[in-house]
């Protein structure tokens, strides 16, 4: 058995709405061997994981699985479930999961839903391993890989303040984008977007953050306008942290100058012992400490949110309470065990780490790890109630005077912080502060929300809404309007056309393409962008404030849709093309792929169709949002369904661009009058204008709006670079255009042959990951409608240099081509200028470009070089 394919799919998809990992095998010998022929299979799988119990599978009911293996059934399915149940055993629930045979023996696809995509993949290897051991009969000790899969999402999730607030955003309809590995995030879309780095926010003031993060600029600062805090001074050796504890007089705090999470810190120092080591420990964490008073009393954190108190917690170190029969490591071991701790910060609690500050305690008692505390007795093992320190907290939110409340906002002002935790010591909270025994003793720019959200005790606070509340009020935007393009042909001209209408009437428009993602008409990046990072980058522009988006299958299959849902999603048309790539093998598959954009459409967004295309009507029911249709015929008998239902119909009456719903009727445009239909002979264009119609209108453009960018818009190089690009060369023309499969030739066909009444050359390649039936069938459709050939191979993909022209040529002989119609030359290039050199009075040169741009360059130069020479 081995893994032929393993990658995540982070957007909506072919097999789900959700992100799923996908994973191609190869079962090999194992195809011979389904689970009821392995003796002990199930036994051993329920030893290993009895959870497993719980999965229904296709049964429908607890136990399904296991009902399953009894039965029989293949190696890809068990990991399939495996997988699953490993991260569920992490802490992940998780539970869409499928597994599809292919026509390859022994070949399977699989996908599974995860959370977090490195624990989702990690988990599938995991997976693989345990069922590859499982047939040979070996089991495997499931408990170190579920530690290593949770060590894993500890280091690749988000934190728990981040995710809460990412979380409420969900809640609250708000998209987000993960910007780095770390806890960077964009909340909303385009200029509606708003980010956040853990629980600093975009319009935070980097002043106040540099001020909290100095603690002897925030004691000054904070002193200077009358707020109590704790007499300290700062040292930079350890002569200095001598002179200044004697001054003070003991017992002391030491705390790094720069540090967070409570690292470097060491309180109650008794001695210049104690403080020697102190200084020690702070001196690693930054060059600069604090020696300061130590106040008795608890410690308390209060969060200010925007300006207002919003929470308060009373913080406690890890401790322990002896049973008089347990040494003070089991014990720690014990409240280890508790399911509310995890690791880092995985749970609502921290588990407790043995390290030097618990051994320095200890000691300062005369105790090690190995003593036994009496019945009751608590020990503390740690100095600072930090949570990540495997500290508790009491939500004491409720019982915080008013005029503590507030002080802390006000200290929120005074440093200049929208989002602010300050760490006070008190003896209360319930009273005012007393500023003989009391203090604020740090203030943190990016404070943790665990404590609040989850308290070891009391109520819990959602401190995200109030989060959320601040980055958007009550009725600020938060999403742009995102129209979504797919189909076979003519998704680049819809794309482009759209983004037109739209950027002519005032709109800024991000868009991508097969050719580049454009922001406001001005290419960023250049490349294939058809695909999921195409539309993130999109998303992430500040200025935009709309996206429109090619589609392309390649990007779905790989890694699904770069949005979770849009507003608009057209299906222009379903034609045979990449078939036999990723399982989809039929033009049926194809079809479901692509409606995968259909689908992903707000339930208040609108779905576009081709109502002449049988198999893009297939797919009316499961889209999503309000149909529209669109048909050359306005006599078609579903788009008089649609419109007795009441929805948006756009067809072409009389010559004519109609948009009709129940009651009326509105006239855009003469389809003589819009220039990429070549005064209607290019069909094909007419049908890219009606799904654009029906994409503005469905956004809310008048028809006055719309006509403006259909006229204005032009098959010319500058404005539609690679699409049906008619030239003028003198005594012939010249087109260039991309299409490139069968459906793209027969579309085209009628109007590239009433162009010139002469030769029709093409220059064309195939494509060399396409089925060589697939090529072959490209070169006999092209022998119907061509009189001359000349064969490159732009695009070998797989094959080896040539190949595909090889095939392409059978097929164009198979057609009735006779061998000196066709002209091989390998480089696009030089098959250019092979095409035009051929071109006489009355010819049509037509160019299907790979590399657009020089292609185009080149035939300027010819159409210069032909112009000098009649000169």
């Amino acid at each position: 058995m081995k893994i032929i394919e393993m990658r995540a799919i982070r957007g909506p998809n072919y097999y789900s709405r959700h992100p799923v990992i996908f994973m191609r095998l190869d079962l090999g010998e194992l195809e011979e061997k389904p689970t009821d022929k392995i003796p002990g299979f199930k036994d051993n799988l329920a030893m290993m994981m009895p959870s497993l119990q719980q999965h229904k599978c296709s049964p429908g009911r607890v136990g399904g699985f296991y009902e399953r293996l009894i039965r029989g059934t293949w190696a890809g399915h068990v990991l399939e479930h495996v997988a699953l149940e490993l991260q569920c055993l992490s802490g992940h629930e998780v539970a869409f999961g499928k597994t599809f045979n292919t026509d390859d023996y022994g070949i399977y696809n699989l996908v599974y839903r995860y959370v977090d995509e490195k624990t989702g993949m990690r988990a599938g290897e995991m997976a693989f391993h345990i069922v590859e051991n499982l047939f040979k009969g070996i089991k495997t000790d499931v408990k170190p890989l579920i530690i290593d899969l949770k060590e894993i999402a500890e280091t690749s999730l988000l934190g728990p303040s981040t995710q809460s607030i990412v979380n409420e955003a969900t809640k609250k309809g708000i998209s987000h984008l993960r910007l780095n590995e770390e806890s960077y995030v964009q909340l909303g879309q385009g200029v509606h977007q708003r980010r956040i780095q853990a629980t600093m926010m975009d319009n935070t003031s980097a002043l106040g953050v540099e001020i909290a993060d100095d603690k002897e600029s925030t004691k000054k600062l904070l002193s200077s306008m009358g707020i109590p805090i704790p007499e300290g001074l700062s040292v930079e050796t350890v002569e200095e942290a001598l002179q200044a504890a004697d001054e003070i007089g003991y017992p002391v705090v030491v705390k790094p100058l720069v540090g967070n999470h409570g690292r470097g810190i060491t309180v109650n120092i008794t001695n210049r012992e104690e403080l020697k080591l102190a200084f020690e420990i702070a001196d690693k964490i930054c060059e600069t400490s604090l020696v300061e008073k130590y106040l008795e009393g608890f410690d308390y954190r209060i969060l200010v949110i925007d300006g207002k108190f919003v929470a308060a917690a009373l913080r406690e170190p890890a401790y322990v309470i002896g049973n008089g029969t347990s040494s003070i490591g089991d014990l720690i071991d014990e409240i280890n065990k508790d399911p509310d701790r995890g690791i880092g910060h995985e749970k609502s609690l921290t588990r407790i780490k043995i390290d030097y500050m618990t051994e320095r305690l200890l000691a300062v008692r005369k105790l090690s790890v190995n003593s036994i505390p009496a019945d009751g007795e608590k020990i503390y093992i740690k100095s600072t109630a930090n949570i990540s320190a495997g500290g508790t907290a009491l939500d004491v939110t409720e019982n915080v005077h008013p005029l503590n409340r507030l002080m802390a906002e006000r200290i929120s002002r005074i440093v200049g912080l929208n989002v602010i935790g300050i760490d006070l010591i008190a003896d209360t909270l319930a009273k005012p502060f007393q500023r003989e025994s009391s203090g604020v003793v740090e203030v943190n720019a990016a404070p943790g929300f665990r404590m609040h959200l989850n308290p070891t005790t009391g109520t819990p606070r959602n401190i995200a809404a109030n989060v959320i509340d601040m980055l958007f009020p009550p009725g600020a935007a938060y999403a742009i309007p995102i129209v979504a393009v797919t189909g076979t042909n003519g998704k680049t001209t819809t794309t482009r056309l759209i983004s037109h209408i739209l950027g002519l009437n005032g709109c800024t428009v991000g868009m991508t393409s097969t050719d580049a993602v454009i922001i406001d008409n001005i290419p960023i990046l250049q490349g294939d962008y058809s695909g999921p990072e195409g539309a993130q980058k999109v998303m992430m522009d500040s200025t935009i404030d709309h996206a429109v988006f090619e589609v392309a299958r390649g990007g779905i299959l790989r890694r699904g849709l770069g949005f979770k849902e849009s507003d608009v999603g057209i299906l222009l048309n379903i034609s045979s093309d990449h078939l036999g790539e990723g399982g989809i093998d039929t033009l049926e598959e194809l079809a479901r792929l692509k409606s995968t954009v259909t689908e992903a459409v707000k339930p208040t967004g609108y779905s576009v169709f081709n109502a002449d295309d049988a198999l893009v009507l297939s797919c009316l029911d499961k889209g999503k949002g309000q149909p529209v249709l669109f048909s050359k015929d306005p006599e078609h008998p579903a788009l008089k369904k649609n419109y007795d239902q009441g929805n948006l119909n756009v067809t072409v009456q009389e010559g004519t661009v109609i948009i009709q719903k129940k009651g009326w009727t509105s006239t855009v445009a003469s389809v003589a009058e819009i220039p990429i239909t070549f005064d209607g002979k290019a069909g094909f264009n007419v049908e890219n204008v009606m799904a654009a119609v029906a994409a503005t209108a469905a956004l809310g453009l008048n028809e006055t709006q719309v006509r403006a960018g259909l006229v204005s818009f032009s098959p010319s190089i500058g404005q539609t670079p690679g699409r049906m690009n008619v030239i003028e060369m003198g005594d012939f023309k010249v087109v260039v255009d991309y299409g490139h499969n069968i459906g793209a030739i027969t579309a085209t066909a009628d109007f590239i042959k009433g162009l010139m009444p002469g030769r029709k050359i093409r220059m064309t390649s195939g494509v060399g990951n396409r089925r060589g039936d697939d090529i072959l069938e490209f070169g006999e459709t092209l022998s119907r409608y061509y009189d001359h050939i000349v064969l490159c191979d732009a695009d070998p993909r797989e094959r080896i240099p040539g190949e595909t022209a090889r095939i392409v040529k059978e097929g164009l002989l198979k057609g009735g081509f006779e061998p000196e119609m066709v002209t091989v030359v390998l480089d696009e290039i030089e098959a250019t200028k092979s095409a035009l050199e051929m071109a006489g009075k009355g010819d049509l040169v037509v160019l299907q470009a790979d590399n657009v741009a020089r292609v185009i360059k080149d035939v300027l130069e010819y159409k210069a070089k032909l112009a000098g020479s009649r000169s």
